[in-house]
């Protein structure tokens, strides 16, 4: 087991996935893999043997063959599912963020990139690399985890539901542009772990944190603090955007924004 911080402030304790149960979904994500790649390179030999193609279209067809399926198939699955391809789902096995939250296309793409590099097949060893890395790690990271920030975990337990932050109308057009890939998970915890106690929080700290929470975060985004606005609805614009983008649609209408409100 091990304990994990939420961007929503809270405590979860999800069981790890070690080298066995990870390397039977491994194997069970070749087979199919293989199977993929067999299928599209008979298509596409199809189509390029009655045009006439020489042997250098058809090597390049088994080159992009090949690095599509390494490296597309997980990043799609994983992607589409948060967190899971065929192999995964069989095992009960689940891609998670290092704060416990579910991964977005950024982490799939590092980790599937890392995989087909590092960890498995070019410089991997056919898998040895990403077996040493898991048995070093604590929480049985291999490389593409740690550049990820990701681990993979037992999914028996569903992650809890998101507390929603509802931003001031005033800002969500200031806070709609923001390049957010380049706010860290670790501010982003520190600024939802701040909304979400902003009421046990004395007037002075309030302001004090806040302070140091939005110019932290404006240093990052690299964009001038908006004036005029108290910490709590620049920050929670900002939280909000962010939950915009990374959740999906249907979650909004589904649960609705738990009162979390940053505006008067």
């Amino acid at each position: 087991m091990a304990e994990f911080t939420t961007g929503e402030a809270v405590a979860l304790e999800l069981p790890i996935a070690r080298i066995p149960t990870r390397a039977t979904a491994f194997l069970v994500d070749v087979v199919v893999q293989i199977m993929l790649a067999t299928a599209l390179f008979v298509l596409t030999v199809s189509v390029l043997l009655p045009s006439g193609a020489d042997t250098a279209w058809l090597n390049v067809a088994v080159l992009v063959t090949i690095v599509g399926v390494l490296v597309g198939y997980p990043v799609i699955c994983e992607t589409a599912s948060r967190g899971r391809t065929l192999g995964k789902l069989m095992l009960g096995l689940r891609v998670v963020r290092a704060d416990g939250g579910p991964i977005d296309f950024r982490h799939a793409l590092t980790r599937g990139l890392a995989g087909a590099i590092v960890d498995f097949w070019m410089l991997g060893a056919f898998g040895a690399v990403a077996v040493l890395t898991s048995m070093c790690s604590p929480n049985a990271r291999r490389v593409g985890d740690v550049l990820a920030g990701t681990v993979v975990v037992h999914a028996q337990r569903s992650l809890p539901v998101p507390l929603l932050a509802v931003a001031p109308p005033w800002l969500a057009g200031w806070a709609e542009p923001l390049p957010l890939a380049m706010l860290p998970d670790e501010l982003a915890l520190a600024v939802r772990q701040y909304l979400s106690r902003f009421r046990t929080l004395t007037p002075v700290v309030q302001h004090e944190l806040g302070s140091a929470l939005v110019g932290a975060v404006c240093a990052r985004l690299q964009v001038p603090v908006p004036g005029g606005y108290p910490p709590l609805q620049v920050l929670g614009a900002v939280i909000a955007e962010r939950q915009r983008r990374a959740l999906p649609p249907p979650m909004f209408p589904v649960f609705g924004p738990v009162p979390l409100r940053v505006g008067p």
